[in-house]
């Protein structure tokens, strides 16, 4: 250990003793010790301890004082320090949280917590606006109102961005944090392991080797890390060169599971969960289950937690709080969609339009991938600006399809392209293209691409009506919502929902990472309603089938089954499914094989939500 790290454990100490209220000559003792270990820098700690920070070559040795020597000696024969894993142990966690709240130091917290029992930061955001922090002595209203703006700074302290961003750079940070000596596994938690589709934090959680507070710090000091934000003990706020802000969890081994179990949230999971286990007698805090005896219980993966409170496995993309908790205790949680379940991709561009790649190219990419069927979707006449394809283009494209699905044939490649469209819904509720040419597709999408600006109503009618038209297969991206660049469009979704449900038309997940439309909320209410999903990877060029992953993760975390799923279904069901609608089937399409077991599901989930 260095002794940047050491002095970093000494100020951890100091600061836990005044937070527990203990004498303020200690506290200053060691924040004095900290300060001249950290001078040293990144110097050996065993080396300084014999040298610079040895008393007998100090003019005054009593700045060193004994309980701080005996902390250091300790760090640097066992990299860990019994009194600061004790202080640790008896400080609930929402204290150190709030120790990130900027003007809120130990002493504060320590009055707010004897003061109003308050111990997490929800609480004491929620004591601000209530007053009762006010009323404490000392405190009154602008100090209320500065720890609400202090609240507000941490919460802003860096800006969202897109879940694929925000996994690429957890990935790039957990590469180089895992081949650390004492980090003995460690993984991505928090909104990117729930797979939101915005993201702010890195979250990431780590078993080690020693004293988890010790290597927290000591990765605190690695390369590329610009600054400490807060925390303390076992988990620290960084910021990385790039701005990058990572919330780091370092814990015991044994404490792994629970850890990540924790850190990856949502807090109001978390909190129910957390009183679940309460009602049995068990008490969940600081990563430790133990039960009405105080014994401890072993915890070896997040699964064990959750059967061991008499409740199913919840995946990680559904703990938020929206029904699951409940669920999970009456084994009721749908089968959730694997990726491995999707038969074909129904949302694909070529070089016909606003594509980057052949149809053939893009037929092939899919088949590596696993797939078995590709449907194209170029822009119709009326997309001008994305190449739309005009009449005669359209019969281009088709009969190259057909001498690629003979070619395949004679090769024994088991896959064919399907015949698409992805029309233009006009601002009238017409679908580009007349009834008569609408006929030659396999299927069709239709989707908004103009006049955005509609009143609420006048967007709705204007895909109701559309939603009349039998062509039509699945309604592409269907609150036209861009993410962080554009809101969705007005548009009484749930009217939508219902009514694609009822006359058989498919409800599309678009899965570009800029996109995510539906939103996982709105897969679920789809689901429910008996309307069919489509997963649909919007690809431009080989690499948009990437989007497929993610796609799979929203649909998961709007809790849908493969049968919710279109495209979990064979090319010769898909276009059965066209075609039904298209006959006047109303319904039978979708009510087959998703409208039962929605049902079903559905209603057994609404009993317990």
């Amino acid at each position: 250990m260095d002794c940047r790290s050491a002095a970093h454990a000494l100020s951890q100490i100091a600061t836990l003793l005044e937070l527990h209220d203990e004498d303020a000559a200690a506290v200053k003792a060691m924040q004095v010790a900290a300060r001249i270990t950290a001078a040293l820098g990144e110097r050996p700690l065993g080396e300084a301890l014999k040298h610079e920070l040895n008393p007998r070559d100090w003019p005054h040795p009593d700045l060193l004082s004994p309980e701080a020597l005996a902390v250091l000696h300790e760090l640097a024969d066992h990299n860990s320090s019994t009194v600061l894993e004790r202080l640790q142990e008896e400080t609930p966690e929402g204290l150190m949280e709030m120790l990130r709240v900027p003007g809120l130091g130990p002493a504060r917290i320590r009055s707010i917590h004897d003061g109003l029992h308050i111990d997490t930061l929800l609480e004491l955001e929620q004591a601000a606006r209530e007053g009762k922090l006010a009323s404490l002595p000392k405190f009154g209203a602008r100090t209320a109102d500065k720890v609400l703006k202090g609240i507000a700074d941490l919460r802003a302290t860096g800006a969202y961005v897109l879940w694929q961003h925000g996994r690429a750079e957890a990935e790039r940070v957990a590469e180089a944090l895992r081949i650390q000596p004492d980090v003995l596994q460690l993984e991505i938690a928090g909104s990117i392991r729930r797979r939101n589709e915005i993201v702010r934090d890195v979250d990431l959680v780590a078993a080690v080797r020693g004293s988890p507070s010790i290597v927290a710090a000591t990765l605190a000091q690695l390369r590329g890390v610009k600054e400490v934000l807060g925390g303390g003990g076992r988990t620290l706020q960084l910021r990385l060169d790039n701005g990058v802000r990572v919330d780091l969890a370092c814990v015991r081994p044994e404490q792994f599971a629970l850890a990540l179990w924790r850190g990856t949230g949502s807090a109001l999971h978390v909190k129910q969960v957390t009183e679940r286990a309460a009602s049995l007698g068990y008490t969940l805090t600081n990563d430790e289950l133990r039960d009405a005896d105080g014994a401890l219980v072993a915890i070896p993966s997040e699964a064990a937690l959750y059967e061991q409170l008499g409740m199913a496995f919840v995946p990680p993309e559904q703990r938020e709080a929206a029904g699951e908790v409940e669920a999970a205790v009456a084994d009721v949680l749908p089968a959730l969609l694997e990726e491995h379940e999707l038969r074909g991709a129904l949302h694909c561009h070529s070089q016909y339009s606003d594509g980057a790649a052949t149809i053939e190219q893009m037929a092939r990419a899919a088949h590596a991938r696993g797939l078995r069927y590709l449907g194209v979707s170029d822009h119709s006449q009326s997309n001008t600006y994305a190449g739309g394809l005009s009449r005669d283009r359209i019969l281009e494209q088709h009969a190259e399809i057909d001498a690629l699905n003979v070619a395949f044939a004679q090769e024994g490649l088991d896959f064919r392209v399907l015949k698409g469209i992805e029309a233009d819904i006009l601002p009238c509720g017409r679908m580009d293209y007349d009834a008569g040419f609408l006929d030659r597709f396999d299927f069709v999408i239709g989707s908004v691409h103009t006049r955005y600006g509609m009143n609420a109503e006048q967007m709705t009618n204007r895909v109701l009506k559309a939603l009349d038209d039998p062509h039509l297969t699945i309604l592409g991206h269907p609150t036209g919502r861009l993410l962080l660049t554009r809101e969705p469009y007005a548009i009484h979704l749930d009217a939508i929902l219902e009514k694609a449900a009822r006359v058989g038309v498919a409800i599309e997940l678009n899965a570009d990472p800029h996109r995510l439309d539906i939103d996982w909320r709105a897969c679920r209410i789809a689901a429910e309603k008996g309307a069919m999903v489509s997963i649909g990877p919007d690809a431009h060029s080989p690499q948009g089938f990437d989007n497929l992953e993610l796609g799979v993760a929203v649909a998961r975390k709007g809790w849908l089954r493969a049968s919710n799923v279109l495209n979990t279904r064979s090319a010769a069901e898909v276009m059965a499914f066209a075609a039904a609608r298209r006959a006047g089937a109303i319904g039978t399409a979708a009510g087959t094989v998703a409208g039962t077991a929605a049902a079903r599901s559905g209603a057994a989930l609404l009993r317990v939500i």
